[in-house]
């Protein structure tokens, strides 16, 4: 039996990763729950569910409770957060104590939605941190010094860009543009140029292995199996990086177009600092190919894609914990590289 712990959750639209204060990451699971519509009875969370995903029966329905980085579905949002935390923690004498990253422009409502989520779920005392100020520390990033940095922090549901400096966002801007944005771009370019239908899993499978932002020098090239749209039988095609190149240049633009905004608001004494120091790129959404070298040739800044950049965020959730009673002054200044 544990006493209550310390716990950060980087409660994502695509996947919730759980930091354990002393252990590191602990579990890292994709943010989907199965449910009997008949009885609201939830049937599979995390990687049991997102099997289902496409493949359930009629009374059965399998969905992700968060959109664009914010809970689109409370109830469910508690169940899943209730079920992670009691797997995380088992039986707890006292209620852990948790931190959550929030995108950084999220409303005063939908604050509250995650706050009381959680509390409900099982929290003694719920904190909320910014995902760039937390992917900046889980990048190892010293945010507590006068000079600036950049980060731009590609999940599943939003893209947020910041500039930070004395531990806290002087400009920032939170894109609906990120991981399933992509997905989709992909299955709406495959639908309309190749003539067949696919599904989130298998867009996402080619994201990963031949989706890219700038182009090759070598053309890579995978098969793809779905739906004729004409006939609606079966068929399998080929798809190459060139193609899925297409398909998400206007995603691609959005996110040039964030930086690009972004900076000009920025003073330039702290833009001098990031063309110096570079900009760091952190999330899911940030390992797509070539979106690096896209960066870097439109802005003229040395881009940096941070090591482990899926768990940034988790990571500096996680240790922000060790710093609750500054954050709660309002001194995250003081917090210094980890």
């Amino acid at each position: 039996m544990l006493f209550g712990q310390d716990i950060g959750i980087d409660l994502g639209t695509a996947t919730i990763l759980v930091y354990v204060k002393g252990k590191g990451i602990v579990l890292r699971e994709p943010s989907v729950v199965a449910i009997d519509k008949n009885t609201n009875e939830v049937l599979a969370v995390g990687q049991e569910a997102r099997k289902m995903l496409g493949r359930t029966p009629g009374n059965i329905i399998a969905l992700r409770p968060l959109k664009d980085g914010v809970i689109s579905d409370y109830t469910i949002t508690e169940k899943m957060l209730k079920y992670f935390i009691g797997k995380v923690c088992g039986k707890l004498v006292f209620s852990p104590r948790i931190m959550i990253c929030v995108p950084s422009r999220i409303t005063e409502v939908e604050k509250k939605a995650v706050i009381d989520a959680a509390t409900h779920a099982g929290a003694r005392k719920v904190y909320l941190i910014e995902e760039p100020i937390a992917a900046a520390i889980g990048a190892g990033i010293d945010i507590g010094k006068p000079y600036g940095s950049m980060i731009v922090d590609i999940g599943g549901g939003t893209t947020d860009i910041a500039v930070i400096s004395l531990g806290g966002s002087v400009k920032s801007m939170s894109l609906k543009m990120a991981g399933d944005k992509f997905d989709e771009a992909i299955i709406k370019y495959i639908k309309k140029n190749k003539n067949m239908i696919i599904g989130e899993r298998t867009a996402e499978d080619i994201k990963i292995n031949v989706g890219c932002m700038f182009p090759k020098t070598v053309v890579e090239r995978m098969n793809v199996k779905g739906r004729d749209l004409g006939t609606g039988l079966p068929v399998e095609i080929e798809v190459t990086s060139e193609d899925i190149f297409e398909a998400l240049k206007p995603c691609a633009e959005v996110i040039v177009e964030g930086v690009h905004a972004v900076l000009e608001e920025t003073p330039p004494e702290l833009v001098a600092d990031i063309s110096e120091r570079g900009l760091y790129v952190t999330g899911g959404g940030g390992l797509v190919d070539g979106l690096n070298l896209l960066l870097e040739e439109r802005t003229g800044i040395p881009v940096m894609i941070a090591e482990d950049a899926q768990s940034c965020v988790a990571v500096g959730t996680g240790k922000a914990l060790n710093h609750i009673e500054l954050l709660e002054q309002g001194n995250a200044m003081k917090i210094k590289k980890f």
